[in-house]
């Protein structure tokens, strides 16, 4: 399979896919939650308009990747759904996308990135580890599944 693909910023039109590419996974490994669906089906209204940033990743002509930074207060972006389709795995898409959103939240002035995570996507720890995230302790959660949470000072 060919490694070509490319880091896009989202555009209205990509929701159908960020919906499905986060579907996908949360369905294999856990349970939809309310926060999910507020976050897949208004992805403009939950992300976007307060100051936050989607990226999604294309390979040919297929929307096959995406993570979001969800703006949180004193300059601290959250990383979130972050979604390779598993037939576009190992090509690098996770890391591009990891990358990608770290510049991002730079430029936007962050001076923290956090995410929430769950000890069974080992994958996407031992990614979230290479880009510089450091285990710290777990807060209480909108999301039954979290029992991860990591930060990265930038």
């Amino acid at each position: 399979m060919p490694t070509d693909f490319i880091i896009l910023d989202y555009e209205p039109a990509h929701q159908p896919a960020f919906r499905a590419l986060n579907r996908e996974w949360i369905s294999q490994y856990f349970t939809l939650e309310p926060p999910d669906h507020q976050m897949l089906d208004d992805p403009e209204g939950y992300i976007l308009a307060p100051g936050g940033h989607i990226l999604m990743a294309r390979h040919g002509i297929e929307l096959v990747g995406t993570c979001a930074l969800v703006k949180e207060p004193d300059n601290v972006y959250e990383l979130v759904k972050m979604a390779v389709s598993p037939r576009a795995q190992g090509l690098g898409i996770g890391w591009a996308l990891g990358q990608a959103a770290l510049a991002k939240a730079r430029q936007l002035g962050a001076r923290r990135v956090e995410l929430l995570s769950n000890s069974r996507l080992i994958p996407a720890l031992a990614l979230y580890e290479k880009l510089g995230f450091r285990h710290v302790p777990v807060p209480p959660s909108p999301y039954q599944r979290t029992d991860v949470k990591m930060v990265l000072d930038l």
